[in-house]
This record gives structure tokens, C-alpha cells and sequence, in this order.
């Protein structure tokens, strides 16, 4: 018997799937934020954005042109946030690394440090780096190493996930060779896993760099040293020629960030690819 749907004794499928009790119970949460977000907690008003914009003018009057009388402290602090973003990175990305074998579940030597490891990870990216500065201005005081060591966290925790779940994206086949034909498992993950997964490495690595040079601009506001604090004091003080003296400073510094990351990116892309 052929029905209305062109198959012989069989129908339709559906084409949508009825949701279950879980997915409704998120919906129904997510919707009610959403509305009392939007009516009481975190509303956005026609009155505010436009009394907003005519503040915004003033600031821009106000700012424009822009102050260089302290460009030279300006560029020193300016110094120090890259460094700090460097130093950072860096040390995040050395730390991601045995710390990645370890999350990965085709090179983790057991299934407690496999579960570990990626607690570590999770918890190194779910609290906000921001966080990661507070808490380190508290554990070794005001100044550029509270920054890096919350980078280097922050870092760490970006990069030991992606690195984890490129190992874990390898062929069995090719780290099963390796120990078939008698390598240590220093041998395997020196001869199998970094050769195939060092431009996915470094990918991820720029990637990290451009936003460590980012966030070492906003640790500097709780203290973590840098150009943070000169722009905190500048807009403070009311001093808006100054900031926005800062302000384009910085926008320099990251796009030149971005530019180099972008151009590595560019040369290693292919050998990922062929990986």
C-alpha cells in the first residue's frame, strides 16, 4: 500500500523531535532571564542611550586632541603590558603542554591524572582572568607579576584544552606504531604526538597571545601593573586628552599583536591542514 508520502507502508518521518523535560526546563530558565533582564535587571533604555550619546560627545570633545605631554611614562608602563602579555604567554603555554598529555585520553598515563588534568584546565577557564589578578594581587602584592602569573593561568587553561583534544584528534594508528615497535612513551609523545600536532600548537598559541595582549590591559585596573593603571588614573582624574592618548597607544600595540599572530597563523595554516 502506498501512502500520501510516496513509501510503500511506511510514513514520514518527523521532522521535528518533541523536546524533553530538560530541554524545556533550560528554555523555560533562559526565557525568564531574558525577560527580567530585559525589564528589570540589565534593561537597556531609549532615555539613557540617548542622554548617553551626548555624554559620549562631550567626552570626545574633551579628549580630542590628545595630550603627549607624559608620552614617555605613558610608553614605559606601555612596555611593561607587553611584557607582561609575553611573559605570560609564555609560561601558559609551557605549563598547557605536559599538561595537555596528561588531559588527553590517548596519552594520559592514568585515569586519575587524566581527571585531574582536566579539572585543572576547567578551572583555569572558567574563572575569568580577571579574577586570576585579584587573586594573585593578593597572593604576591601590587604590580606586573600578578599580571603575568594570572596571563600564564589564564593561558594554561585556554591552551591545555585545545592542545588535549588535538592529541586526542590523532590517529591510532600512528602512536600504536610507534609503540609496536618498542618506543618509550617519552619516545612516542617526541616522535608521534608533537611532530604531527606542533602547527596546531602554535595556532592556538597566537591565538592566546592576541588575547593575553588584550586582557594585560584590563589587569592593570586591579592593580597587576601596566598601561591599566595610567588609564584608570587619566579617566579619574578627568583627564581625557590623556586617555585617549592611551587609548590609541594601546589600539597600536594590539593591532600589531594581531598582524604578527595573523601572519603565523598564515604560514603555519598549511602544514595543519596537511595534518
Amino acid at each position: 500500500m502506498t501512502t500520501a508520502t510516496g513509501t510503500t507502508g511506511r510514513s514520514a518521518p518527523p521532522r521535528l523531535r518533541r523536546p524533553g523535560v530538560p530541554t524545556l526546563v533550560i528554555v523555560l530558565v533562559v526565557g525568564a532571564l531574558l525577560v527580567h533582564g530585559w525589564t528589570q535587571g540589565a534593561a537597556v533604555r531609549p532615555d539613557s542611550l540617548a542622554t548617553g550619546v551626548f555624554r559620549l560627545g562631550e567626552f570626545v570633545q574633551d579628549a580630542v586632541p590628545p595630550d603627549t605631554g607624559r608620552l614617555g611614562p605613558i610608553l614605559a608602563a606601555l612596555l611593561v603590558t607587553v611584557q607582561m602579555a609575553l611573559l605570560g604567554t609564555l609560561l601558559g603555554v609551557l605549563a598547557s603542554l605536559p599538561l595537555a598529555v596528561l588531559a588527553a585520553r590517548n596519552t594520559t598515563p592514568h585515569w586519575s591524572l587524566y581527571t585531574v588534568s582536566r579539572l585543572i584546565v576547567t578551572v583555569s577557564r572558567t574563572i575569568p582572568d580577571l579574577v586570576w589578578g585579584l587573586i594573585f594581587v593578593i597572593a604576591v602584592g601590587l604590580g606586573p607579576e600578578a599580571g603575568v602569573l594570572a596571563i600564564a593561568v589564564d593561558v594554561m587553561g585556554f591552551c591545555g584544552r585545545f592542545f588535549a583534544e588535538r592529541i586526542e584528534d590523532l590517529e591510532p594508528g600512528r602512536l600504536e606504531a610507534l609503540r609496536a615497535l618498542g618506543a618509550t612513551r617519552s619516545g612516542v609523545l617526541l616522535g608521534g604526538v608533537l611532530p604531527a600536532c606542533l602547527p596546531s600548537f602554535v595556532t592556538t598559541s597566537m591565538f592566546a597571545l592576541e588575547s593575553s595582549a588584550r586582557s594585560s590591559v584590563v589587569l592593570g585596573l586591579v592593580g597587576a601593573g601596566g598601561i591599566g593603571i595610567e588609564l584608570a588614573t587619566s579617566m579619574t582624574l578627568l583627564r581625557y586628552d590623556e586617555a585617549l592618548t592611551i587609548i590609541l597607544c594601546i589600539l597600536a600595540v594590539v593591532i600589531v599583536f594581531e598582524r604578527i599572530s595573523a601572519a603565523i597563523r598564515r604560514r603555519v595554516l598549511p602544514a595543519v591542514e596537511a595534518t
